[in-house]
C-alpha cells in the first residue's frame, strides 16, 4: 500500500496525498506515523480495560498524548523519532498488558487456575471461545526494521475498506489528535485530567472495533466534541492560573536594534523559560505566528526584552525566518521544512522535530536549558524589519466579559448588527485570500471574533471600531476558540435565549489541521449549527458522512465573498 494521507486541508486534489505530502512529509515518514497510530490503538485496548478497575498508567497516558501530537500536520518530520516511538510503544503495551492481567487476576480470590484464566480472558476482552482474538494492534509485535516496514504497509487509512466507516474513524482520530495537543500543553503546566486521557484511549480503541456501526461512530464523534470542550477548558485553566487572564494589549510589530530569538508554536511554558533565561543578556525575544497571543498575558509583560511579534502566519516562515537573522525556536507544530540558508538557526523542542535540526530536550519536570540558543543569538545581527506599527488583541472571555455591558448595549442599540466567528487556520493556498476580502467587505456594523492564525488574513487591516469596540476581537491561539464558545454562551444568557443559534452570530471558519477538527467537533457538541468551513471541506468526509453533518448541523462550504455575505446576513 502506497502512502495515503488526507488529514489536513491541503490534501492533494482535495482527495489525499499519495506520493509526498504537500506539507513536505515523505512516504516513509507517513507510513511510520500510520504504524505509530496503530500501536497507540493497541495500547489503548489495554488502557481501557485497566481503567475499568482503576488501573491508570501515567507513563502510558503521557506517551499516547505526546505521540498523537507528534503526528499532527507540520509537527515532526524526523522518521527516526517515530521509529523509536513505535519501539517504545510496543514495549509499553506489553508492560501494560501484564499489569492489566495482574489486576484482573487480583479481582478474584479463587486459587483455581481455570477460574483465573477465565477472569483473565474476560478482562482483556477475549471471549472463552477458541476463535475469539484481541485486535491485531494489541498483539502484533516486531523489533526489527524489516518487520516494522512491512507492517506499516498494511495499517494506513485505506486499510478500512468501508468508505463511511473509514471517514468516521479518521474524523474521530483527527479530533483526538487535536485534543491531545491541548492536553499536552496543559500537562506541561502541571494540569491533568484522567477522564480526558481515558476518553482518548477509548476513542482510539473503538476505531479497531469492526462491530461498531455508522450510528455508533457518529455518536462517538459527538462525544469527542464533548471532550474537546473539556480539553480546551483544562488548557484555559492552566494558562490563566499560570499567567493571568489575557487583557486588551497593543503589540509592537516592528523591531529593535538588539539580536533576537524568535519563538513560534503554541507552548507558553517554553516561552516563559526562554524569557527568564534571556533576561539581562541583551537579547530580545519575539513571537511568531500562533505565539502572538502570549503578549496578552499579564505575566509576560514584566519582561522588558519581550519585544513584539515578528511576521505573520506559519506558512510565511520560509521567507520571514530568512530575514530574522537570529535563531528560531519551534515549540509545537506549524514547522515548514526549513531552507538550508537558515536551517542551522532552527531549533526544535517538545514533540517537534526535523532531521538535521538541533533539538532541545527537557528533564522529567519539563525544565529546559536554552543556553545553546542564547549563545547562538549573541553572534547574530538584529532582525530585518518587515513592518511597523501595532496590532490589538487580548479579547479572551474574561476581557470580553469585562466589556459585556458595552457590547450588549451596542447590540441592543443596533450599532452592532452581527458577529462573525472567523477563527481557525491560515494557509498558503491563494483561495484563502477570500477571508481578507470577506473581512474588508463586511458591513461596518459587524464585529469579527477570531482565534488561531486565521486572523493574519485581516488583523492588520484598518477595520476601525464600533463605539470603542474594535471590529476584530482576537481571543488568542486556536485552542482559545474556547473563549469564543464561552462568549457565545454568555450572550445567550444575557439575552435570555433558549437556543445558542438564535444569537446574531455567524460562523465562517477557515481550517487547516487537526486542532481545527477538534474545535469544530466541540462547537457541534455545544449545539452550534450552520457552520461554514473553507476554503474546502475536509477530504476525509465521505459523501454520506458529509450528508449527516449537513442534514443534522447545517455544515456548509464557502462560495464567493459577495454571495456568502448576502447569505449570512439574509
Amino acid at each position: 500500500m502506497s502512502m495515503f494521507c488526507y488529514q489536513c486541508q491541503e490534501a492533494a486534489g482535495c482527495k489525499g496525498c499519495t506520493i509526498k505530502g504537500v506539507c513536505g512529509k515523505t512516504e516513509d515518514l507517513a507510513k511510520a506515523q500510520d504504524l505509530l497510530i496503530y500501536i497507540l490503538k493497541g495500547i489503548s485496548v489495554y488502557s481501557v480495560k485497566g481503567r475499568e478497575v482503576g488501573l491508570i498508567n501515567k507513563e502510558v497516558d503521557k506517551f499516547i498524548t505526546e505521540s498523537l501530537f507528534a503526528t499532527i500536520t507540520n509537527a515532526n518530520f524526523d522518521r527516526n523519532v517515530f521509529i523509536e516511538r513505535i519501539k517504545k510503544g510496543l514495549i509499553l503495551r506489553e508492560e501494560l498488558k501484564k499489569q492489566v492481567i495482574k489486576a484482573g487476576a487480583d479481582l478474584g480470590n479463587s486459587n483455581s487456575n481455570e477460574n483465573w484464566l477465565n477472569k483473565m480472558l474476560s478482562f482483556v476482552g477475549l471471549k472463552r471461545e477458541e476463535e475469539a482474538k484481541l485486535p491485531d494492534a494489541a498483539t502484533w509485535f516486531a523489533d526489527n526494521a524489516e518487520e516494522l516496514n512491512k507492517k506499516a504497509e498494511t495499517v494506513g487509512v485505506l486499510s478500512t475498506e468501508d468508505e463511511d466507516i473509514r471517514s468516521l474513524r479518521e474524523l474521530i482520530i483527527y479530533g483526538v489528535k487535536g485534543l491531545a495537543a491541548y492536553v499536552k500543553h496543559a500537562n506541561h503546566l502541571g494540569y491533568e485530567d484522567k477522564e480526558i486521557s481515558g476518553f482518548m484511549h477509548k476513542a482510539l480503541a473503538a476505531t479497531l472495533d469492526d462491530t461498531l456501526t455508522v450510528n455508533d461512530l457518529v455518536a462517538l464523534t459527538l462525544e469527542t466534541g464533548k471532550y474537546g470542550v473539556d480539553g480546551m477548558a483544562l488548557l484555559d485553566k492552566a494558562n490563566t492560573e499560570s499567567y493571568g487572564h489575557p487583557e486588551l494589549t497593543k503589540v509592537n510589530i516592528g523591531v529593535r536594534n538588539n539580536p533576537g530569538i524568535l519563538i513560534s508554536g503554541h507552548d507558553l511554558r517554553d516561552l516563559e523559560q526562554l524569557l527568564k533565561q534571556t533576561e539581562g543578556t541583551g537579547i530580545d525575544v519575539y513571537t511568531h505566528s500562533e505565539m502572538l497571543p502570549a503578549h496578552y498575558y499579564p505575566a509576560f509583560k514584566k519582561y522588558s526584552h519581550f519585544a513584539g511579534n515578528y511576521g505573520n502566519a506559519w506558512w510565511k516562515q520560509t521567507e520571514e525566518f530568512e530575514k530574522f537573522n537570529g535563531p528560531i525556536l519551534m515549540t509545537t507544530n506549524c514547522l515548514v521544512p526549513p531552507k538550508d540558508s537558515y536551517k542551522d538557526r532552527v531549533y526544535t523542542t517538545g514533540v517537534v522535530g526535523f532531521d538535521g535540526v538541533k533539538h532541545i530536550n527537557g528533564n522529567n519536570k519539563g525544565e529546559k536549558d536554552f543556553t545553546v540558543i542564547i549563545e547562538h543569538a549573541k553572534k547574530c545581527a538584529a532582525p530585518i524589519e518587515l513592518e511597523k506599527g501595532e496590532i490589538v488583541g487580548g479579547f479572551a472571555h474574561n476581557q470580553v466579559f469585562a466589556l459585556a455591558d458595552k457590547v450588549v448595549e451596542a447590540v441592543k442599540s443596533g450599532a452592532i448588527k452581527k458577529f462573525f466567528v472567523m477563527a481557525g487556520c491560515d494557509g498558503r493556498a491563494k483561495s484563502r485570500n477570500y477571508y481578507t476580502e470577506f473581512a474588508e467587505k463586511l458591513p461596518k456594523d459587524t464585529v469579527i471574533l477570531t482565534a488561531g492564525c486565521a486572523k493574519y488574513k485581516y488583523n492588520k487591516l484598518n477595520l476601525g471600531d464600533i463605539g470603542g469596540i474594535p471590529r476584530v476581537l482576537d481571543a488568542g491561539q486556536c485552542n482559545d476558540s474556547y473563549s469564543l464558545a464561552l462568549i457565545a454562551l454568555k450572550l445567550k444568557e444575557v439575552f435570555e435565549l433558549e437556543d445558542i443559534n438564535e444569537l446574531p452570530i455567524a460562523y465562517n471558519i477557515a481550517w487547516y489541521e487537526q486542532k481545527a477538527v477538534i474545535v469544530l467537533l466541540a462547537l457541534l457538541h455545544l449545539g452550534v449549527k450552520n457552520i461554514h468551513l473553507g476554503p474546502t471541506l475536509p477530504a476525509f468526509l465521505s459523501p454520506n458522512v458529509a450528508k449527516v453533518l449537513v442534514d443534522n448541523f447545517g455544515i456548509g462550504g464557502i462560495t464567493n465573498v459577495d454571495d456568502d455575505i448576502k447569505m449570512f446576513l439574509g
